[in-house]
């Protein structure tokens, strides 16, 4: 089947499609429909099924004889550690701790948190709650208290699961006294906590407390549970969720048909294969594909415990890659700047053996050409962006590998998936024409997998994403479609400025920065003017080893946009920074950016061409590690 046959065939049923592709899970009771549209615009899939998804990630593979296959590979260079872990020890492990929570009186609909680094227990503790039918929440392991309180708040949890510390490079984080702060601050108490106590650093054990170990001494394996299709399987926080949270809502049936279909159509890997998403069990892509994907199709996953990131090691991803023989490879574009930062001409890729690597996906943020195109010169595989969002689960839009490669457009994720039905739409909610900026919707219903509501938030999903534009999900990026039907994401809605009244995406002036041979990454926000409503100001990360003066490097840069875009970009002033603030995700904290550039005293009247006022930016940002300069 084609991409184009696929989504011809989507279109035309879309009953008939997802039901295809439910055939290829293992049902307790079939579905007999798909899509449940009685309570429009809330949508259903799969309502009338039963199913259990731990039975499908693990039990099923060791029924099929490959108990012996590894399902997991955990390198952690930061203990300086490596561990395999087969189908079956998987099935044993996760069948364990799911009867130690049924001891405990958890069961079928209770709340579990997960508070764990990125070590196999994580994704032990997830199955184990999907054994029984537990809805877990996974909380970024070092998230602070006060998170982590907002969080037990709102989903109530019976139980914690954590760890006793987290380890990075230069060292050791304790969970525990994280988490009984967290429970002070709370208003909900949890029943138990489950401690898995690490050697780097021992938790003092509390009265509600429980090891690791101790709790499983004894029980029973608990067998699966079934559950019905529209059954939450888990609640994920959106990250940098301060106030009231937002729960995004993880269906379990659509979740398992839509994860492994992805795993064939659109990343082309096969069971048995290893499978790498450089990223945390606490984000999105952590939940679909570090644990459930993979695991879903009979892959191997592998989880990393460190930073392969940047000094001193710019090299680790490649030594990952070729060690574990990774086929298919899934980061943030962040992470590959960074690489590129640390080594432009692209010597360390090239003193390893990446023969089994088909394929680097890219997600997360925009993806930048010259980043692209310098993975793809010295990695040498496809180098595949996709977009999708913590509350889709998977990809909206690819380059589908799995249906036959499309030709790739660099800076666009390409195609909208089966399912998918993307439209750019003006503020008055018309679709606009090909080429024109505007709103990126997906029409009704979402496709399976995909959120269905928010916890305990059903008016607040509903305001949130339903009531901008009738009949659609407001996405909250922008961008625009070409003549050829490739999808563009230019930015967050809210990052596109308003330039004496013409609408300018940063994202293309920041795709301009960074093709100069000195940036190795950039970011451009909008900052008051009071002459022309916004103004863009650029801040600038050199690649290692850049010895020019910074002055010069701003008036190219300023001379590219001037060229790629046009005077009406109005580019005219840019800091050079050391590093850009980011989440722990990675993802670049842009509105954090423009607030601080929009606080006095940088609110001038009408332009900030002075470079005394550039100097105060820079001198702010130094205070918070990321200045070392300026240059306008």
């Amino acid at each position: 089947m084609t991409y184009a046959s696929a989504y011809a065939a989507w279109r035309a049923d879309p009953e008939a499609f997802w039901l295809a592709a439910a055939t290829a899970i293992d049902w307790v009771k079939a579905p007999t429909r798909a899509l449940n549209a009685s309570r429009a615009p809330l949508y259903d899939w799969f309502t009338d099924a039963q199913v259990n998804t731990c039975w499908n990630a693990v039990d099923r593979h060791v029924a099929a004889g490959h108990g012996s296959r590894l399902a997991i590979i955990h390198d952690s260079p930061v203990t300086q550690s490596q561990t395999r872990i087969t189908y079956a020890d998987l099935q044993t492990r996760v069948a364990s701790l799911a009867g130690a929570l049924l001891a405990q009186g958890i069961t079928t609909g209770d709340r579990v948190i997960i508070y764990m680094p990125m070590v196999p227990e994580a994704v032990v503790a997830m199955l184990a709650c999907a054994r029984i039918g537990a809805i877990h929440s996974v909380v970024f392991g070092g998230f602070a208290a006060a998170e982590l309180a907002v969080r037990i708040d709102d989903c109530t949890p019976r139980a914690i699961i954590a760890a006793s510390c987290g380890i990075e490079p230069t060292k050791v984080i304790p969970y525990k006294p994280l988490l009984d702060a967290a429970i002070a601050m709370a208003t909900h108490k949890p029943d138990i906590c489950i401690i898995l106590q690490r050697p780097q650093l021992a938790a003092e054990m509390g009265p509600r407390d429980i090891d690791w170990h101790a709790a499983q001494a004894g029980v029973t394996p608990a067998a699966c549970i079934p559950v019905p299709g529209n059954h939450p399987a888990y609640i994920l926080y959106t990250s940098g969720t301060t106030g009231a949270p937002k729960g995004v809502v993880r269906p379990t049936a659509g979740h398992l048909v839509a994860l492994n279909w992805t795993m064939d159509a659109v990343y082309d890997c096969p069971p048995g294969a290893v499978f790498w998403a450089a990223s945390d069990v606490g984000w999105v892509v952590g939940h679909s594909y570090i644990c459930y994907a993979p695991l879903i199709h009979g892959c191997t996953t592998l989880m990393y415990e460190g930073k392969p990131v940047g000094t001193p090691d710019a090299g680790a991803f490649w030594r990952v890659m070729a060690e574990h023989k990774v086929h298919t490879f899934f980061t943030a574009p962040t992470a590959l700047r960074a690489i590129k930062r640390e080594d432009p001409g692209g010597t360390l890729p090239g003193q390893h053996d990446l023969s089994h690597l088909q394929a680097l996906f890219l997600a997360g943020e925009r993806a930048d050409p010259d980043t692209i195109e310098w993975a793809q010169k010295h990695v040498g595989v496809p180098v595949i962006d996709h977009w999708w969002q913590t509350e889709t689960g998977y990809a909206i839009a690819a380059n589908p590998l799995g249906l036959g490669a499309l030709p790739v457009k660099i800076g666009s994720p390409t195609v909208p998936m089966p399912g998918f039905d993307v439209q750019v739409l003006d503020e008055g909610g018309h679709p606009t024409s090909p080429g024109t900026l505007g709103a990126i919707a997906i029409k009704l219903p979402l496709p399976p997998g995909c959120l269905p509501t928010l916890w305990n938030a059903e008016d607040r999903f509903v305001k949130s994403y339903l009531t901008h534009f009738p009949g659609y999900y407001e996405t909250g990026d922008a961008g625009y479609v070409d003549a050829d039907g490739y999808l563009y994401i230019m930015a967050r809605t809210d990052d596109v400025i308003n330039v004496a009244g013409h609408r300018l995406s940063t994202g293309a002036m920041e795709e301009v920065l960074a093709a100069h041979p000195d940036v190795a990454e950039c970011a451009v926000i909008g900052v008051a003017d009071e002459v022309k409503g916004q103004s863009p100001l650029g801040f600038l990360c050199l690649n290692k080893g850049a010895a020019r003066n910074p002055a010069e490097v701003v008036t190219e840069c300023v001379a590219l946009v001037r060229e790629k875009i046009g005077p009406v970009a109005d580019f005219k002033r840019a800091c050079i920074v050391e590093r850009l603030p980011k989440t722990r995700s990675g993802k670049i904290l842009r509105a954090t950016m423009a607030k601080i550039a929009d606080d006095q005293p940088w609110k001038m009247p009408a332009t900030i061409d002075d470079p005394a006022i550039l100097d105060e930016i820079a001198a702010t940002l130094q205070t918070i590690g990321l200045a070392k300069g300026h240059a306008t």
